[in-house]
């Protein structure tokens, strides 16, 4: 395994600001609710994928290609203690109506697909592109302080580009074949002081979604429990979440069981290859690794994983940021309402930046 450094977090900062200038790949992240930063850094500007993952390191992989995952080698593997300067919230943000219009035909579309009986769920996004003026390492420590519970990370590849996000969604962990994983959909507005009110539609998204991840997961588990709903919440916004956690039976390889999830119905749809085709149809932009996945391989102990889905994020390129956003869309939908769901998930990333 690799041998884990401890560092003061200015060095980690200072590392990573180096390899950004010099174009090495690296990643700088925090788990969440955890007092830790860690830092891979690779020392080549080669691109390496995993084969199979079992390979060790840092992991990136792209929404539609799983065997796509980018493979950060770990040849600097350094921890430090990360204390949260005083815990910040968003900025407040102006939102505009730019992309309104196609944002309604899109789900009118997927509407319409589901009411044909090809889909059960459709989840479909947009992008918004706003200039910034902070430097990456800037916005990353905002994000920390920002949403504490979540997984903060940036990442860099001169061949890939750089992201930062604060994702609050297991994709998958497994430790010694016990593997943890959610089921999480729905999202209503923050309101100080009250609880969320779940309608039928949200109820049934994440009971669908559930039900899903269960029967995917069925053939590579001696033990399968699924928790019942609850409500979580992941900065301004609100979600429900069921915990999900198993045996893996001992012939299933931890690429199997990435494969069985990715990319899930919280970020693609069901059936999941359909929903695929229709989202690479009909959304006008390409995804890349928004809502692909990310996380550690092997790093700290053989045999223990923890990727986590990208979303919450944001791709940079010189002073430009792409955030992305999206919803679930179920027959019970209604476009306007959609839209506004984009637009309340918009102000995570456009109050940080």
């Amino acid at each position: 395994m690799h041998y884990l450094e401890n560092k003061d977090l200015d060095t980690i900062f200072d590392k990573a600001g180096k390899s950004l200038e010099k174009g090495l790949p690296f990643v700088i992240y925090r788990k969440p609710d955890a007092t830790q930063m860690y830092g891979v850094f690779q020392s080549s500007t080669d691109l390496k994928l995993t084969k199979d993952f079992t390979e060790s390191g840092f992991v990136f992989a792209p929404f539609d290609k799983a065997d796509k995952a980018i493979l950060i080698q770990p040849d600097a593997f350094w921890t430090a203690e990360y204390v949260p300067e005083r815990e910040q919230h968003p900025a407040k943000v102006n939102l505009d109506e730019l992309g309104r219009e196609n944002h309604l035909k899109l789900v009118e579309r997927g509407i319409a697909e589901i009411k044909k009986g090809r889909l059960q769920k459709v989840v479909l996004s947009r992008q918004i592109a706003v200039e910034f003026a902070k430097s990456p390492i800037q916005i990353f420590k905002t994000l920390l302080n920002t949403y504490t519970n979540a997984f903060g990370y940036l990442f860099h590849h001169p061949k890939v580009g750089t992201w930062c996000g604060a994702t609050p969604e297991t994709l998958v962990r497994v430790k010694n074949k016990q593997l943890q994983t959610m089921s999480l959909a729905a999202t209503l507005p923050h309101i100080e002081n009250e609880e969320p009110q779940w309608g039928e539609k949200e109820i049934q998204e994440q009971q669908m979604v559930s039900e899903y991840i269960g029967d995917k997961l069925a053939h590579a588990m001696e033990v399968l429990e699924i928790d019942e709903a609850e409500s979580v919440r992941a900065g301004n916004l609100w979600h429900l979440r069921s915990e999900v956690r198993g045996t893996m039976l001992p012939n299933v390889k931890v690429k199997e069981v990435i494969r069985a999830l990715h990319p899930t119905p919280a970020v693609c749809g069901i059936p999941t290859n359909e929903a695929q085709l229709f989202i690479a149809a009909n959304e006008n932009y390409q995804r890349t690794y928004y809502t692909g996945f990310l996380g550690e391989l092997n790093l700290a102990q053989e045999g223990e994983t923890s990727l986590f889905v990208n979303l919450r994020c944001m791709e940079l390129k010189s002073n430009k940021a792409f955030i992305f956003v999206g919803g679930g869309i179920t027959e019970a939908s209604d476009p306007e309402s959609e839209w506004i769901e984009t637009q309340n998930k918009s102000k995570t990333m456009l109050g940080i930046l």
